[in-house]
This record gives C-alpha cells, structure tokens and sequence, in this order.
C-alpha cells in the first residue's frame, strides 16, 4: 500500500473514534437533560462548550503540527480526548458537564489541523477534494455507528457508564497511530506556496490578509451554523418533536448519517473529476440544497417523512466537506497547512459555538423546532453565496503539482 493512502487511512479511523466519542452526547442528551434537570437552553450551552475549546485549540493545534510534526499532536490529542470522554461521564452537574466538554472538545481541537497537513502533504491539488471526501466520511460513518451504539450502551449501563466505555477507542487509536503513522513530513511533500510581492514563500499570517481566506473563514463559520446545528439537536428533535422512542432513536438517528457518507463519495468525486474547476459552486449549490432537506424535515406531516428529509440535508451538507477542503488546501502556503487549515475551522467553530445555544433558546421559548430550522437554512444561503463570491478567485488560482 502506497504511504499516503496508509496515512489516509489512519486519520480516517482516528476521525471515526473522534466522532464516536463527540456525538455520544447527542444521543444521550434527553436522559441527561432528565437525570441532571438541564432545560433544552441549558442543553445548548453544554453542547457549546465543547466547539469552545474546539475552536480555541484549532490555530494552536495545527501551529504545533506545522511546528512539531503531526504525529506527535495527533498521538497526545487522542490521549486527552480519551481522558475528558472518561471525565464527563464522571459530571453530577451541568457546571462539571460543561467544563469536562470544554476541555474535551480542546482536546480534539488539537488534531484537525495537523491531519488536513497530512492530506496537503501527500495528495496533489486535484486529488484532495476525493482525498478529503474520503478521509471525512468518517464525519458521517462515526454518527451512524455511535447512534446504535449509544443507544444500546445507554440502555445497558446508563449515560455515566457509556462515557466510560467509550474511553477505550480512543486509547486503541493513539496507539496505532504511535506504531503505524509515518514520523516527519515524506520527502515528496507536494509544494502549493504562496510568494508575497517580495517574492519569500508566505507564512499563514500573510495568507490571512488575502480576501479568499475570509471568505472561507465566514463561509465555514455560517455552514457550521447549521452543521452543528443539525449534529447536536437531531436525534433530539426526533426524541422531542417526532416522538421516537429511544428503543428505535438509535436506529432512526443513523439513518440520515449513512446518506451523508454517500454525499461525502459524491462531491468528492465531482470535486477531483468533472467539476474540478468549479468547486467553489458545487458547494454552494450543495448547502441551498441542503437548506431544502431541512425545509422539508420540519414540514413533513410523518416521522418517516422527517427523516427523508434530515438524510437529504446531511447528503449534501456532508457532501461539501470534500470540495470545501481541497479549496482550502489550494490557497494555503505549504509552510502553513496546520495553522491555516485551523484558521478556517477556527472560524467554522465560532458557527458551531453559537449555533446549539441559539436553536436550543428558540426551542425553549416557542416550544417547537421550526424557527431553529429557519435558523440553520438562513445560515446555509450565506455559505452558499460566499462559495459564490470565491468561484472566481478560485479560477484564478494557479495548479498544484508535487514539488
């Protein structure tokens, strides 16, 4: 097997355990808001806190990448995340809950910039957006398997005990990524810098004067807005809104997440072959569809109904990841891929922060779903239109080729 479709591999399973251990939350979170009297508003603030610290650690965590090699920041952040997934379920209050999920998400934060630095290193321009896609379905498969797992674990052990259990994934992963991920960057690390007018190659500080970075770092901001919108209160919505018992929610939550590893193969396919060129738009495009799903989630008359519609919104919201990424990648100095590439997701947690509080405040005081639905689709036109704005930047954009 070729290095860098091992190294592919190894980030994909350790982006599955991550979002094994992140989304357990979600499923648990009826019970929880029970067991600790927690509001559906309260709830929002826990499920914030842990993109606070996402955010917080995204710039330093690929600085450390760039700076100490992403082996070593992937094998610690692994570490910690398993030590803070074993300390929620030790939480007895929504202070300690929000603390330990703060603390967790610091922990995982740590380990998206250095693995996009993998990606940027080994594949060339027009292989991240199916590199990428690939490497991110993970984001929809980690989903899909924790809602029955989750499930299950809850109804065994109760919500302390399925933190517990879900402690050991991630040790098993920092230790293959010890024994398995190769040390140092590879001696072909595909050369993508960008010269300043004095003609040096640009550090991510230069980068970020550049119209093309805030675009991305808005777009990604708005997108994750209805993202971890949809991540954090789905299965709830479906507990809460559709009625669906927790016997069966495990079964129902899955279900849309599958249809977003399928999106995931599809974009990034588009995005490496045919629509190369226009990435910036079949994004855009993707996220207005994707506005649709939801739109129809909240108006369909049956639970079954809903469902079709959250599995049509995460086809295409997670179908984005790919293409989004490998735009991100192009228009970054091969100096600065971690710290870069945790700019833009430092801007995409900010979304992600506000974005669980604010749609569990709309709950709470309309006692329905819906305006947090209008919330997210808003969101998403905003992301669309910035993909707009960037398509011709993009074109500008000179290939990438190995060094």
């Amino acid at each position: 097997m070729q290095t860098k479709y091992r190294v592919l591999g190894l980030i994909w399973l350790m982006q599955l355990v991550n979002y094994l251990d992140r989304i357990n939350i979600s499923i648990a979170g009826p019970t929880m808001m029970k067991d600790l009297h927690i509001s559906p508003s309260g709830f929002g603030f826990v499920l914030a806190a842990f993109t606070l610290g996402y955010a917080i650690m995204q710039i330093p965590g690929g600085a450390l990448g760039d700076r100490l090699g992403s082996k070593k920041v992937l094998i610690g952040s692994a570490l910690a995340w398993a030590f803070f997934t074993g300390m929620t379920g030790f939480a007895r209050s929504m202070a300690s809950l929000i603390a330990a999920r703060v603390l967790f998400g610091v922990s995982e934060g740590a380990s998206n910039g250095p693995s996009f630095k993998l990606v940027g290193d080994y594949f060339t321009s027009e292989e991240r957006a199916a590199a990428n896609g690939l490497y991110l379905t993970a984001l929809a498969l980690g989903p899909a398997f924790v809602a029955p797992l989750a499930a299950w674990s809850l109804g065994l052990v109760g919500w302390h005990g399925m933190f517990f259990l879900f402690v050991i994934p991630a040790l098993l992963v920092a230790l293959l990524l010890y024994f398995a991920l190769p040390k140092g960057d590879p001696a072909d690390v595909v050369n993508t810098a960008i010269l300043t007018p004095q003609g040096r190659p640009s550090g991510w500080r230069d980068v970020i004067r550049l119209k093309t970075s805030w675009l991305l770092f808005f777009a990604y901001m708005a997108f994750n807005i209805a993202f971890w919108g949809y991540l954090g209160w789905m299965p709830s919505y479906l507990s809460i809104a559709r009625h669906i018992d927790l016997k069966h929610l495990g079964i129902a939550a899955s279900i849309p997440y599958f249809f977003g590893f399928l999106g995931m193969l599809v974009f990034g396919w588009l995005g490496s072959g045919p629509l190369y060129r226009r990435r910036a738009w079949l994004v855009g495009i993707g996220y207005l569809a994707a506005g649709l799903g939801l739109f129809a989630t909240y108006n369909a008359a049956t639970p079954v109904g809903s469902i079709a519609g959250l599995s049509a919104a995460a086809f295409f919201l997670y179908g984005g990841f790919g293409p989004v990424w490998g735009i991100a990648l192009d228009l970054t100095p091969d100096a600065a891929r971690g710290a870069f590439s945790g700019f833009v997701n430092c801007g995409g947690q900010i979304g992600g922060f506000f974005a669980p509080i604010v749609v569990g405040l709309i709950v709470s005081h309309t006692g329905s779903f819906s305006g947090g639905f209008i919330f997210m689709i808003v969101a998403l036109v905003i992301a669309a239109v910035c993909f707009g704005v960037l398509q011709p930047f993009l074109r500008k954009a000179p290939d990438r080729a190995p060094a």
